[in-house]
């Protein structure tokens, strides 16, 4: 691992997308929650908080960090082709928590695929990418 031990403790974020392309037949299965395994993208939504906690346990070197906000936010575009993902993660630490923001938008769009695997054969994960990651010095006492 890297070592931040001489790195000031600051507030961080960082946001990530990604999507999954499907087809709308799909879609439609997931907004009428009529998918065998039940709730999508309440299924996915925890799916990334929960893999965004445990990043540093799932990509080896990664320090393991206490986050204290993450959210996964999903839209359906009206081409109704795709489900765009977001992700967002906060923490106050001595180094970032963008592998945590991408990584929950990771196990999301893996937990949409599983859930909707047996009726869409065609689904395709795509555009993971970190969008931003900023950090600003905590106040003083």
């Amino acid at each position: 691992m890297v070592d931040v031990s001489a790195k000031p403790i600051q507030r961080r974020e960082a946001i990530a997308t990604g999507e999954i392309r499907l087809q709308s037949a799909t879609l439609d299965l997931i907004r009428r929650n009529a998918l065998a395994k039940g709730n999508v993208l309440a299924t996915a939504r925890l799916a990334g908080i929960q893999a965004a906690k445990k990043t540093g346990e799932l990509i080896p070197l990664c320090h393991p960090l206490p986050i204290s906000h993450c959210e996964v936010r999903f839209e359906i575009p009206k081409s109704r082709d795709r489900i765009a993902i977001q992700a967002s993660a906060k923490i106050a630490a001595q180094t970032g928590v963008e592998m945590e923001a991408l990584t929950a938008v990771a196990a999301a769009a893996l937990t949409i695929y599983d859930m909707c695997k047996a009726v869409d054969k065609k689904m395709r994960i795509t555009n993971v990418r970190l969008i931003s990651k900023t950090k600003h010095d905590l106040p003083g006492p």
